[in-house]
């Protein structure tokens, strides 16, 4: 059998309407192009679905059979075509923990002025893969690798990365700290999605002592309280100005690659234009003002 959806559209037409000038009409083709449609169908099948008649056309009982089925593929037909559609219509960028900071409002302006026939929606998950491989984006920001098997991924730029800790901790009249220092305290690393890991300090000079937490809520609660301190991209601090909490360079701390992911056996069509615009926002630097969060000088 070698039929396609148009024919199946011409037997629902033509049973709907009762005629082949009707049915015509309805679909925006001439009548003598739904007639020879309907007919390749029934040649293709071997049987008779319609019966002509001066004034109407009455479907056969195994028209009839074959209408009802016809209407069912096309109802699912046009749901995969919705699907589709969706697709192109939305992009979901998937990320862990901060998104893209600072850049983050300027990539959801620059996007709707470059692309307004697809939105950018920006979809929290507190995967290894901001979502990824759950399905729950298109593409994801990450700061930590991910499988080159299953993905593609381009780094689009570099975070300094800072420390966290309680506001009334002393640091706060600090203006940088060094690895060193953040070694002597206990540490909170979140091991799952965090981008803190032993290997940022030499063989023995790691943490005095870690607690692990849980995802960003989870770790900026337990930093409010003075539980721990903690290392994390210069984003979390845009992304994430939380009460109690204060953050300040780490002088020699290694800077965190920002990359964005996709999975390679099904690439967005946008990606690209995605890496392009978030590489451009990287190498323009922060927006002014991110200077509010500037440590004091004194």
């Amino acid at each position: 059998m070698a039929f396609e959806l148009a024919h199946l559209r011409a037997l629902v037409a033509v049973v709907d309407t009762g005629t082949f000038t009707d049915a015509a009409i309805d679909l925006g083709v001439s009548q003598a192009a739904v007639s020879r449609t309907l007919k390749a169908l029934e040649n293709d099948l071997g049987v008779t679905l319609i019966r002509r008649g001066p004034r109407h056309s009455v479907p056969t009982p195994v028209g009839l059979a074959v209408t009802d089925q016809a209407r069912r593929v096309l109802v699912e037909a046009d749901r995969i075509a919705g699907v589709v559609g969706a697709g192109r219509t939305s992009l979901r960028l998937g990320y862990a923990w901060a998104a893209l900071g600072s850049h983050t409002v300027a990539l959801q302006r620059r996007w709707a002025g470059a692309h307004p026939g697809t939105r950018l929606t920006l979809v929290r998950a507190n995967t290894t893969t901001s979502g990824l491989a759950e399905g729950h984006c298109d593409a994801a920001v990450v700061r930590t690798p991910v499988d080159p098997d299953r993905f593609d991924s381009v780094v689009v730029g570099l975070e300094r990365r800072l420390v966290a800790f309680a506001t009334d901790d002393p640091w706060r009249r600090r203006r940088s700290l060094r690895m060193a220092e953040v070694a002597g305290r206990t540490v909170l690393i979140d091991t799952r999605t965090g981008t803190t890991h032993l290997d940022l300090w030499p063989a023995g000079r790691g943490p005095r002592s870690v607690v692990h937490t849980g995802d960003v809520d989870e770790w900026l609660d337990a930093i409010a309280v003075g539980e721990g301190v903690g290392t994390t991209a210069e984003a979390t601090r845009a992304h994430y100005p939380r009460p109690g909490v204060t953050y300040r360079l780490i002088a020699d701390g290694p800077r965190i690659p920002v990359s964005i992911a996709w999975r390679k056996d099904d690439p967005p069509p946008l990606v690209h234009s995605l890496i392009d615009l978030v590489t451009e926002l990287y190498r323009s630097g922060p927006p002014t003002s991110s200077t509010s969060h500037s440590a004091p000088r004194s």
